[in-house]
Order: C-alpha cells, then structure tokens, then sequence
C-alpha cells in the first residue's frame, strides 16, 4: 500500500533533496579544506568541536560541515567523545554538537601529511 504525503511532508522532502543537491554538488577544494581544519585541530588539541571549525573557514553553504564531518567519522578518521558542547552558528540556535577527536588512523594521516610537507619545504 502506498503511503500518501501531506503538503508539508511534500515540502520538507523537497528541502532536503535540494540541500543534499547543494552538499553533494561542492567541491573537492572544499572538502579538502575541511579535512586540513580537522587533522589541523586534531593534531593541536585533544578533542575539538564544529565551532571552531567553522571559525577558520570560509562559510561552506547550510550542511556542508556536517556532512564533510559525517564523512571523516564514517572513514573512521575521526571519532565523537560522548561530549557535546552548543553551537555557536546562529542558524542553530545554540543546539548541543558533538566534540570530536583523530582516531589512531586519524592521526597517522595527520603525521604523513605533517612529514609530507617538510619534506617539500625541505625540497624547495
């Protein structure tokens, strides 16, 4: 049996499939941007949260960070505390977020990519 939608299932099913048209449609600069912000904050602190991402960023349109997030904990480059602090973005009106911190694989890729790069400098 086919379940009929009202309006207003109509419509926020129709928001969601154009805001995950916006997150699938951007680009790797942009999730490459992400990725640095988390290894970046991962390597300097022990666990860290979205806000201060979000502070070093430019702004990546509604539900990118989110999804880029969700994707570095589904890689397993990241993992959540069990910690959640506010949110500082006014979009959200304060609502809990999670603290997260670098995996051992996390922090492996933050150390090659670290190495990487003073051995370019080094190069140059």
């Amino acid at each position: 049996m086919t379940k009929h939608l009202t309006v207003a299932e109509r419509l926020v099913s129709t928001e969601k499939d154009a805001l995950l048209a916006n997150i699938a449609a951007h680009s790797e600069w942009d999730r490459f941007l992400v990725e640095q912000a988390v290894l970046h904050f991962g390597e300097q602190h022990d666990d860290f949260s979205c806000n201060q991402i979000r502070d070093v960023l430019p702004d990546l349109g509604p539900g990118f960070l989110g999804a880029a997030i969700n994707s570095l904990r589904t890689a397993g480059v990241i993992e959540r505390t069990g910690q959640y602090v506010p949110s500082t973005s006014a979009a959200t009106h304060a609502h809990p977020i999670a603290v997260w911190k670098l995996t051992d694989d996390g922090r492996r890729i933050a150390r090659q990519r670290r190495q990487a790069r003073a051995q370019q400098g080094r190069a140059a």
